[in-house]
């Protein structure tokens, strides 16, 4: 990104609010591709992304002289418009020395151009909507000789598993490239209520984002404005009050396999928000107070040819939950 017209950035004292003027940018090839809101956050490091979507919906950030969504995808050549914003020292902090180091020994895989992690859950992808700091602020805080560190996709807070990060731009591109061709092969893992008869399926159902009052994102089922999303579910193992499912999305719509499975009438167990309560009180006393939902597994072909599959194991917490099913059967 090359700046045409910067105009001042002012910063207070350390302990101050960090000030941000009006700035005219032009996208330059490297950052070509990336969508805006995660261009907008490296641009405001510590504002929140709700602030972000905020100036994005009311039209403050301007692209070649007009709105657009969080999901536009810069070009090369692109003129963006920045308004002034303030962030505040609370914003602008570091994230909690143990978060890093638990983020740190999760890593399971990483190379030149690339860096896995087994995300626990509880912990969001980056921060917002209340949430200081995620996985992303923490590895940066972490391992701050990276001059890239960027998420290539993104999980529920709540979901454990998989998540890829890149470490060179060329890497982002590429495999932001191969999620829009669907060339990404995800598994997961889910326990569902219930005792699935349904075999094999695949669920075509239309997803759409609604808000409820505060803001919060609520997905439903919408033959009307939904958008197409797709999820594969086959039977791993059957325990007669819930089964073990795997769940392969191929489309990447936000909570698409909790409320596919919910419209199945087999909601993840756990789950809080799509979930049955009264089933998901009665597996807290087996020791699930989390949402059974585990990313295991992600695969694609690199540019080189080369296939690449990284894997996750199940978290501790959920094979417990899996022995003590297994020991009920036996």
């Amino acid at each position: 990104m090359s700046s045409f017209d910067k105009s001042s950035n002012d910063s207070a004292a350390d302990k101050g609010p960090v000030r941000h003027g009006v700035r005219k940018l032009s996208v330059a090839g490297d950052d070509a591709g990336q969508r805006i809101d995660n261009f907008l956050a490296r641009e405001w490091k510590g504002l929140p992304r709700p602030r972000i979507y905020r100036l994005l919906r009311k039209g403050q950030v301007r692209v070649n002289g007009g709105r657009v969504k969080a999901d536009y995808r810069l070009c090369a050549g692109d003129e963006l418009r920045l308004p002034p914003v303030t962030i505040e020292p609370a914003q602008a902090g570091r994230p909690d020395r143990g978060l890093v180091e638990r983020l740190l020994a999760a890593v399971v895989y990483e190379d030149k151009r690339l860096l896995v992690v087994n995300k626990p859950s509880g912990v969001a992808v980056h921060g917002g909507s209340g949430i200081s700091f995620g996985v992303v602020e923490a590895l940066r805080a972490g391992r701050p000789e990276l001059k890239v560190l960027e998420l290539v996709h993104r999980l529920d807070r709540e979901t454990s598993g998989c998540l890829v990060l890149a470490k060179k731009r060329s890497a982002l591109r590429e495999l932001h490239a191969l999620f829009r061709e669907g060339a990404v092969e995800k598994v997961y893992l889910a326990l569902v209520a219930g005792d699935w008869q349904l075999g094999a399926r695949t669920v075509d159902l239309p997803l759409a984002v609604h808000r409820r009052k505060g803001g919060e994102r609520h997905v439903q089922v919408d033959h009307d404005d939904g958008k197409l999303s797709r999820t594969r579910f086959s039977v791993q193992a059957a325990y007669g009050s819930c089964t073990l499912l795997k769940a392969q999305p191929e489309t990447g719509r936000t909570h698409q396999i909790r409320v596919h499975a919910a419209a199945c009438a087999h909601p993840v167990l756990g789950d809080e928000r799509y979930g049955d309560e009264a089933a998901n009180a009665r597996f807290a006393r087996l020791g699930l107070r989390r949402l059974f939902l585990h990313a295991q597994s992600i695969g694609f072909v690199d540019g080189n040819g080369n296939d690449r599959l990284f894997t996750a194991p199940l978290p501790a917490e959920l094979d417990a939950v899996l022995a003590r099913l297994k020991e009920r059967r036996s």
